[in-house]
Formats: C-alpha cells, sequence, structure tokens
C-alpha cells in the first residue's frame, strides 16, 4: 500500500500530521482535538448510553464478534496502516491486528457471563444486587502496541453497558479510527465509541479530567500516568493505570540455553523494544553467562533493520523522535561515562537509506553498574542489558531492584526452582521458559510503581459495573 492510498482522514481547522518513521512521509492528518471536543465527545456518548445500557449483554458481544470477523478479513490492509504509522514489520503488524481481533472474540464468548446475585435472607426478606454499567468511560491508549489496547480497554466497558470516549495516541492515531468504522459497521450504535484525536497535552489532560467520567484506563508511561491519577482522583474518578516497566528475565544454569536466547532476543527487540512487557534486563547465572552471552549476540546480529513494509525486515524504527534520541543519549552517556561493556549495536545503522527514519541497532551491553540508568528507569527501545548472578536468590534480588513490578520470566527445567521464583518476583504477570505473550483470558498489570487495576480475563468487567443492592420484604 502507497502512503498516498492512506492519507484520507482530513478536516478542517488544527491538524496533526501522522508520520511514517521508516521514512519521514506524511501517512495521514487529524484533528487537533482539545477541551473542546473531549466535551463534545462525553456528550454524545452520555446521549447513546442509556439505549446501549438497555440492551443484552450478549447482543452487545455479538456485535464484538461480529467487528472481529470484519477485522480478519481486513487484516493485510489494516497491518499496512499500523505498519506505516507505528513503523513495526509487517508480520507483527498482522498479528496485532489479529490479537485485536482474538481479543473481541473473547469478550464476545463471556458477555453472558455478566449476572448479579440473589440472596433469600430471613430477617430481611429477599435481598438482590443489580449490575448496573457505571456510565461514559474513558481510554487514553499508547503508540507501542495502539490496536491491540485499544481492544483491551474497549472490550469490557462496552459488554458491560457503558458509552467509550478513546484518546489515541497522536502519532498512531488511523488504525483505531479505521477499527472504530469497522465496529459502527458491525452494529455499534452510533455515539457509543467516540474516539477524540489531540496530543496527550490537551485531549489527553481533558479526558483525565473530565469529572463526569465512572472509570478511566490509561496505558503509558510511569510519570505520565501519576498525573492522569491525580487528575481523575481529584474527580473521584476511578482508574486503571498500566504504566512502565523493567521486566527481568532470569536464565537459571539448568535452562535450555538456545531457546533462552531466541526468547531474550525475541522478547527485547519485538516493536525495537517498544513494548511495556519487554525483555529489559536479562539475568543470568554467571556459570553460563559467557555462553549465553556469545548466543544473544549471534542471534541479535542476525536482525535486519529496516522499513517494516519491507520483505524480511526483523525489526522497525523507533515509533518517535523523542524516543529514538531518548535511547541514544542514554546509551552514549554511560559508554562515555565508562560504565558498561558494548557488545554489540550502540548507534544509528549505516547505509542512506536509513537517515530518514528513526532507526536504532540492536544493542546488548554488560558489566553495568548497580546504579545504572539503563537498569533503573524504563528503557523503551532496542537495548539489553545482561547482568551476572551468582544463585537464584541473588536473581530475584536483582529483579525486584527496580520501582517497577509489571512482568518477569524464569527459564529452567526444573520446576521447583520456577514455582519458587514465581512466589518471589514482585510482578504481576510471571512466564515460565516464555517472555511477552498475554492471552485475552488472563488478568493483567502491574504492581508498584506500574501500575493498579487488571485488564483482559473476566475480571475486566468489575471495574466497569457497580452493584446496586435491593431489600424486598413482603
Amino acid at each position: 500500500m502507497r502512503e498516498d492510498d492512506i492519507r484520507s482522514i482530513t478536516t478542517s481547522g488544527e491538524q496533526i500530521r501522522v508520520v511514517n518513521p521508516a521514512t519521514g512521509g506524511v501517512v495521514g492528518e487529524v484533528p487537533a482535538g482539545g477541551k473542546a471536543a473531549v466535551a463534545a465527545a462525553v456528550d454524545a456518548a452520555e446521549a447513546a448510553q442509556a439505549g446501549w445500557a438497555k440492551r443484552d449483554p450478549r447482543e452487545r458481544g455479538k456485535i464484538l464478534g461480529e467487528g472481529a470477523r470484519i477485522i480478519r478479513a481486513q487484516t493485510d490492509a489494516l497491518a499496512a496502516l499500523l505498519t506505516a504509522e507505528q513503523g513495526k514489520p509487517l508480520h507483527e503488524a498482522r498479528n496485532e491486528i489479529q490479537g485485536c481481533a482474538n481479543v473481541l472474540e473473547y469478550y464476545h464468548s463471556v458477555s453472558g457471563s455478566i449476572r448479579g446475585e440473589c440472596l433469600p435472607l430471613s430477617s430481611y426478606g429477599l435481598a438482590y444486587v443489580l449490575k448496573e454499567p457505571v456510565g461514559v468511560c474513558g481510554a487514553i491508549i499508547p503508540w507501542n502496541m495502539p490496536v491491540l489496547i485499544f481492544a483491551w480497554k474497549l472490550c469490557p466497558p462496552l459488554v458491560a453497558g457503558n458509552a467509550v470516549v478513546v484518546k489515541p495516541a497522536s502519532s498512531t492515531p488511523l488504525t483505531t479510527m479505521r477499527i472504530a468504522d469497522i465496529l459502527e459497521a458491525a452494529g455499534l450504535p452510533a455515539g457509543v465509541l467516540q474516539v477524540v484525536t489531540g496530543t496527550g497535552a490537551s485531549a489527553g489532560a481533558a479526558l483525565a479530567a473530565t469529572p463526569s467520567l465512572g472509570h478511566l484506563s490509561f496505558t503509558g508511561d510511569t510519570k505520565t500516568g501519576e498525573e492522569v491519577s491525580q487528575a481523575a482522583g481529584r474527580n473521584g474518578v476511578p482508574v486503571t493505570l498500566e504504566l512502565g516497566g523493567s521486566d527481568a528475565m532470569i536464565v537459571c544454569r539448568d535452562a535450555d540455553l538456545h531457546a533462552a536466547a531466541a526468547g531474550a532476543v525475541a522478547g527485547r527487540f519485538y516493536n525495537c523494544g517498544q513494548t511495556c512487557t519487554a525483555v529489559k534486563r536479562v539475568i543470568v547465572d554467571a556459570s553460563v553467562k559467557e555462553q549465553f552471552t556469545r548466543m544473544l549476540c549471534e542471534k541479535a546480529a542476525g536482525i535486519a533493520v529496516g522499513d517494516g513494509s519491507r520483505p524480511g525486515v526483523g525489526m522497525g524504527p523507533l515509533n518517535n523522535a523523542p524516543a529514538r534520541d531518548g535511547i541514544r543519549r542514554m546509551v552514549d552517556a554511560c559508554l562515555s561515562a565508562g560504565e558498561g561493556t558494548l557488545l554489540c549495536g550502540g548507534g544509528i545503522p549505516d547505509g542512506a537509506h536509513y537517515e530518514k527514519g528513526l532507526f536504532y541497532e540492536p544493542t546488548i551491553v554488560s558489566d553495568l553498574p548497580d546504579d545504572s540508568v539503563l537498569l533503573n528507569t524504563e528503557v523503551f527501545g532496542p537495548v539489553l542489558p545482561v547482568i551476572s548472578a551468582e544463585s537464584l536468590d541473588d536473581a530475584i534480588r536483582i529483579a525486584n531492584s527496580t520501582r517497577y513490578g509489571l512482568g518477569a520470566s524464569v527459564w529452567t527445567h526444573d520446576i521447583k526452582t520456577a514455582m519458587l521464583a514465581s512466589s518471589q518476583l514482585d510482578a504481576g504477570i510471571v512466564w515460565v521458559n516464555q517472555h511477552l505473550r498475554i492471552p485475552p483470558d488472563v488478568p493483567f498489570g502491574g504492581m508498584k510503581a506500574s501500575g493498579t487495576g487488571r485488564e483482559n480475563g473476566s475480571g475486566a468487567f468489575d471495574p466497569y459495573l457497580r452493584s446496586k443492592t435491593v431489600l424486598v420484604r413482603s
């Protein structure tokens, strides 16, 4: 698909240009909405709320199922648009589009599970508990996995009977808007889903400060999440926050080192390292560190970096200039200060075809000091530190030493080791002999500075329903 074919969203007024991070070309334009646009969207959603809430949850779920069917039929076109605006390779974009459809299908399948309670109480008569929608809900979507996280945040409130106002990231709004159109074509009533485009400082801040929301869900960095939580809290709006992470991957001495090295490279460099639950630190038993590190570097060297729309590309560009420049500054500062050993990468790839894009090489470093910025902040890009541990206890201590607690993995053939590590790691999700993949059936979220609340699974309905108790005495 040529960029001219998808430059389709233009309106009058101030616009935001959506730029292809691999080429610098303009993919499209969207309105630069702010406080007034958010207020209008919330009003329209409130007008549609009552009718939507009266529908049976199974009927609401069927619309999601039909939306998934249409999305699957349009996978190639949607993936091309996602690659153009986000930068990820086409095969990763297709996986994300299919993942979005998976989430819609899952919530279609569990849409009949919303239940109240009936309690015969001898002293009071009959008590029953109704589950009602909380009202218009807000969702703020990041740019790294915009389509998948859109589905995570949209499906539970919709099935629960709420209207939703969504604010996509300003650099990746186009595929989200296209899928919103698909859901309307699938039968979603007009007004139930509102998409407001704009920057985080304008539209995002306005949505977070809206007092009438029944719930607000945000995915993004920890600092912004704290600001969103404070803005919502001033109005008593409850929030779900999925924030930053510094996910540790523990490689034990008995692990399948080839599988673990492949898992580390896939888990770190997928989406150019721009994934909340990416492998951000590898903690490997000292007895196998040299062998394992050699495998890592060999596999990283085989990653083809380039425009994600081209065949054979394994890693695309970073999504935006601040992201790429921030990674470059961090790595350069550490190396200039004599911190760590650069094993591979560490710069912008050579070649004229890289000059217009936001590319950075797959980078692996080792021997970093404990206080290195590369170990203690969320590095949202293709940089992988390797840390040596003397024992499992030492590895768990290192893994838990940051302020984050989103995800972690342990690689071992010993089930006792796996269970022990899983119970002691400060993480909302722990993988064993795998990393990164999250099915829609299970709860997902973090602890510590990585957020509050959970998305996915049938429990994701809970924030979007309120209980009303009725006591009947004849």
